[in-house]
């Protein structure tokens, strides 16, 4: 049975709700971070990915890693130097544990690990399977980049498990906020044509799937971590700003003027990627929320 784990990038959101949830069955959880932390029930551990630096004690005692680490996939502009950050803060990271793993004594049996369905890009209405192929533009090659990274571990006869997630819902951070807010402001519109598939999921089902990776030990490989109901921009537009009980008048915000906006990094929010969870579900999973109305219901609670 699996009781302390690592988490890397435990700081950030998802990585917070995680901690909590496994606090809450009883587990040691120590973090992996830049800095040290505040929480009397972590134990936190410092390190420099750039620089190569780690705290060689993080994996004493630990037999489960989970890999969230990663610079916002939507936070800044892709330039050359973010898009090198996107990279290095998701694949350095995890060689860097590698590496301690490799020429120190450890009971380390399992790695869970975050991806993105980015990894299959922009595929129109063609729904996506585990075995689909990548694509050849940035966001795809870098979920590439960053399982390769990870399935480096299998060498040493590590059970790893990748899941692939879609845009996460959660009111405290990540995509609704940003959704929501031209909404709040009476401006909200779809975006592009509104056609492009979302592959959504509520945060609660991806603490719940981290967990079952934690706890499951026949997963093994890559899981698509999406809810099995995709919808359009338009109808995720459409729903969010019924909780929020907002007109929707303003006309959809023109694809050519989000290029020019945000470059290439339009192509995440302009891209349609309809994801299933089959996979998932056939290994026993049970959603709490498949259905988009459902989720919102629960995060705005109305």
């Amino acid at each position: 049975m699996t009781r302390s784990i690592l988490l890397t990038g435990g700081s950030g959101l998802l990585g917070r709700h995680l901690t909590t949830a496994l606090l809450a069955k009883g587990y040691t959880v120590s973090h992996l971070s830049r800095k040290a932390g505040n929480d009397a029930r972590i134990k936190t551990y410092v390190w420099d990915i750039n620089k190569g630096i780690i705290d060689e004690r993080c994996i004493d005692g630990v037999d489960t890693i989970v890999h969230l680490a990663g610079s916002g996939i939507a936070e800044k502009r892709w330039t050359e130097a973010r898009k090198k950050d996107l990279i290095d803060s998701r694949v350095k990271s995890i060689e860097l544990v590698y590496d301690l793993m490799k020429r120190k004594q450890h009971q380390v049996t399992s790695v869970v690990s975050a991806s993105g369905i980015g990894y299959y890009s922009n595929r129109g209405d063609e729904l996506m399977f585990e075995t689909n192929a990548p694509t050849h533009d940035f966001i795809s090659q870098c979920c590439v980049l960053w399982e390769d990274a990870v399935n480096e571990v299998e060498k040493l006869g590590i059970r790893t498990v990748k899941f692939r997630t879609g845009v996460v819902l959660d009111k405290n951070g990540g995509a609704l906020p940003t959704l929501a807010k031209p909404i709040k402001l009476l401006v909200g519109s779809p975006i592009g044509s509104g056609k492009q598939w979302v592959s959504w999921i509520h945060w609660l089902d991806v603490v719940d799937m981290y967990l079952l990776g934690i706890e499951n030990k026949d997963l093994n490989g890559v899981y698509n971590m999406v809810a099995p109901n995709p919808v359009t921009n338009l109808q995720l537009t459409q729903a969010v700003a019924k909780h929020l009980h907002k007109p929707l008048w303003a006309p959809n915000v023109p694809g050519f003027l989000l290029k020019l906006l945000l470059g290439e990094m339009s192509s995440i929010v302009l891209g349609s990627t309809k994801v299933s969870a089959q996979k998932i579900e056939d290994a026993g999973f049970k959603f709490k929320y498949t259905d988009l109305d459902a989720a919102l219901t629960d995060i705005y609670g109305s």
